[in-house]
């Protein structure tokens, strides 16, 4: 790289310039939406619209005025002049008011609030990428309030929120991590380098990422870790190789000072860039999309950062040479003489006393996660102010806490629906439904809303009939297409609450009576089967990412006790963070200072996500120590030294990289959207105790603890194992 250093800048001169046309472009085509799913309640959606045209997509109008009623003229006339011209501009199917529609629960009891439910052609990701057009053609009637509403209302308005944030977040790390690495090299050139990568490194994995939308599906949450993985991993890479090369310079001309760094710091980084790919990867099992693009996102913008680090930092440092140390702005005063060693010294002296109560006192700050509720909120992920969780907050109050969120049942039957005994099974059966607790009503083609009490014999003479009714022969168009209908139950009981997901276990729980299935949908089962499905493929992606960095660990030092001290110690740091996060999230802890309001639960893909990434980055601490304790090892052979001189000589730098980290994580919790203020700050205290904590107390500790055991393993692996030179 050296040799070649003017081609090897050339070469990513012109990837960085021609990322600047694709990198805008990257939001362009990714999608707001979870993904598809094998579930029950994905299969009753799909059923349901290739038998019924029943659209997936759908935004809710809420209207308020504080004199008219619903059913006022004026009142009704604004409405409908405002459906009118949204149906007439925008590709619509079907719309349901209180003007059109026999339904009950379409206005409030006191009148003043109703809410039409307008139905979308097309698909979530086509409605989501169209809904702001589509809002833009919905005029608020003079005198009214209104309010867009609904789950594409609600997933557009967080796309747009966390774009901000996202900003928000770049504006606020990139000055803290330049002042951050000022302090640490004193001089601007060598400050502004590692700066230089990451702004490299997430520019051209934005325009990776336009590239990989047009041929997969990309989640909009993958520009935050992209940004997060980008600013971040750059940093730490160029922040060790810099460093390693200023030590080599002071003894070695600038050539073979590049090479050493990269002998030492330049193979460590390969290594722990490897950990870190395999931790995301593990996102990769899921069949959801926002988990996949993520992980994708992730692998991409880590082997980027690690091929930066490994060929464009070496040549630039070949051509910077001794001016790496330009441009002085402050003095480093030198850390006081061996105060990492004698910490290590002092570590070693009582290591039971230093390592239990730590142990313990990171199993501690885990406990809260015994009692950790996974759910997924709702509309209350937005900030306050936003007009999809008004919206839906006033329809809540004034309309019911169920009405925007039914329980929907596909019904299927070998024979006609018409049938005599599968209307009778099914009167039954919507009977026992109704009859629930905390259901309001249902709707259905057993249970019409009409002026007079049906009972099984009416609706059985009612459907005989040759020349129906009109309102009958709607119900059965809408509701009814041979062997399929659905039922819509209205409850009392918002989404994502307890009671909401304890009646849909007990609906799908319960016989049918033999004349027809069912499969149950909506937000509540919605919600439910994907937080399960995740959690079903979850321990298989723990076990897939500990073996797997367990056996690259093992290649790279040859032993089978300090591959699994790491695991050890990477899940210690992990549940630490769990539980500190439901300290926080769930049970409310710090609300007015992080600006949050707990919704008692923890979002379904936080402990997900934070394992895949938080499990390589702790690593990568772990192999940037453990490396510079074995090339001391190789040269003394003594085990209680090279801890102490590895320590001494990496802790600083170490620390230095992991609180850059943090800074960049930190600036994720000023988000507005509690699950990325979440992810944010669950990084920050995984990196900030694994980088202080465990490395400079537990690891020194257990090394002393374990010996010359720490280097062992069975001779029929170091047969087969390559040999590694940690001494270049």
């Amino acid at each position: 790289m050296v040799r070649y250093r003017w081609l090897v800048i050339g070469v990513w001169a012109l990837a960085f310039f021609l990322a600047l046309f694709l990198a805008p472009l990257g939001k362009s085509n990714l999608s707001g939406g979870v993904g598809e799913a094998n579930t029950e309640s994905r299969k009753a959606l799909a059923l349901l619209q290739s038998r019924l045209e029943f659209n997936e997509s759908s935004i809710i109008l809420v209207f308020s005025h504080d004199e008219l009623k619903a059913y006022d003229q004026e009142y009704q006339k604004a409405v409908e002049t405002t459906l009118s011209k949204l149906s007439s501009e925008t590709d619509t199917g079907r719309i349901i008011t209180a003007y059109n529609s026999s339904r009950d629960g379409l206005v409030s009891k006191d009148g003043y609030t109703s809410y039409a439910m307008i139905s979308l052609n097309g698909t979530i990701d086509e409605t989501m990428d169209n809904y702001p057009t589509i809002r833009k053609t919905i005029e608020t009637p003079d005198g009214f309030h209104m309010w867009a509403t609904g789950g594409i209302a609600i997933f557009s308005d967080l796309n747009r929120v966390s774009e901000k944030d996202l900003q928000r977040a770049e504006i606020i790390s990139f000055p803290l991590v330049l002042i951050a690495l000022a302090l640490v090299f004193g001089t601007l050139v060598a400050a502004g380098l590692p700066v230089a990568m990451a702004g490299l490194s997430v520019t051209i994995t934005l325009a990776l990422v336009f590239l990989l939308s047009q041929f997969t599906d990309m989640s909009i949450f993958v520009l935050n870790i992209a940004s997060f993985l980008g600013i971040g991993m750059a940093i730490d890479y160029t922040l060790l190789i810099i460093n390693r090369f200023r030590e080599e310079l002071r003894n070695n001309q600038k050539d073979k000072a590049i090479g050493l760094a990269m002998a030492t710091a330049g193979r460590s980084i390969m290594f722990s860039g490897l950990t870190s790919v395999l931790g995301l990867s593990g996102l990769l099992i899921f069949p959801y999309m926002i988990l996949r693009s993520i992980g994708i996102g992730g692998v991409c913008v880590i082997l980027l950062s690690m091929l930066i680090a490994m060929t464009l930092l070496p040549a630039v440092l070949g051509v910077l040479g001794e001016r790496i140390n330009s441009l002085s702005v402050i003095r480093i005063l030198p850390s006081p003489q061996g105060i990492w060693s004698r910490l290590a010294w002092a570590v070693m002296r009582k290591p039971f006393l230093v390592a239990i109560p730590i142990m313990a006192i990171l199993l501690l700050l885990g406990t809260p996660f015994l009692h950790v509720k996974i759910g997924a909120p709702w509309a209350t992920i937005l900030p306050e102010g936003i007009e999809s969780r008004e919206g839906w907050q006033i329809g809540e109050q004034e309309l019911g806490a169920g009405e925007f969120s039914p329980i929907v049942i596909a019904v299927q039957t070998e024979r006609e629906i018409l049938d005599k005994d599968v209307i009778s099974a099914l009167y039954q059966y919507t009977k026992k439904l109704e009859e629930k607790n905390g259901v309001i009503r249902a709707e259905s083609i057993v249970s019409l809303n009409t002026d007079t009490v049906m009972t099984l014999e009416n609706y059985l003479a009612l459907y005989s009939l040759e020349n129906k009714p009109p309102n009958v022969r709607e119900a059965l168009n809408n509701l009814v297409n041979k062997d399929t209908t659905v039922i819509t139950l209205f409850t009392e009981f918002p989404p994502v609450s307890e009671e909401a997901k304890a009646l849909v276990r007990e609906i799908r729980s319960e016989p049918t009576g033999g004349e027809f299935v069912t499969l149950i949908t909506g937000t509540t089962a919605e919600l439910m089967d994907a937080n399960d499905d995740m959690y079903r493929y979850f321990p298989f992606v723990i076990l897939y990412v500990i073996t797997t960095t367990y056996v690259v660990l093992l290649i790279l030092f040859r032993s089978v006790i300090l591959p699994l001290k790491a695991v050890i110690m990477n899940a210690m740091s992990i549940f630490a963070s769990y539980g500190a996060l439901v300290f926080i999230f769930q049970d409310g802890h710090f609300e007015n200072i992080l600006g949050f309001t707990a919704e008692g639960s923890i979002e379904t893909t936080i402990p997900i996500i934070l394992f895949c990434v938080v499990f390589g980055l702790s690593m990568d601490y772990e192999v940037f120590l453990l490396s510079r304790i074995r090339e001391i090892y190789d040269e003394t052979g003594d085990n209680t030294k090279s801890v102490a001189l590895g320590l001494e000589r990496t802790g600083r730098i170490i620390t230095s990289a992991a609180g850059i980290l943090v800074l960049v994580a930190g600036a994720f919790v000023t988000s507005d959207v509690t699950i990325i203020k979440a992810f944010g700050l669950g990084i920050a205290i995984a990196v900030l105790l694994d980088a202080t904590v465990v490395r400079a107390l537990l690891v020194p500790a257990l090394m002393k603890i374990m010996g010359d055991w720490n280097w062992w393993a069975p001779q029929f692996l170091l047969r087969v194992l390559p040999q590694q030179r940690f001494k270049p």
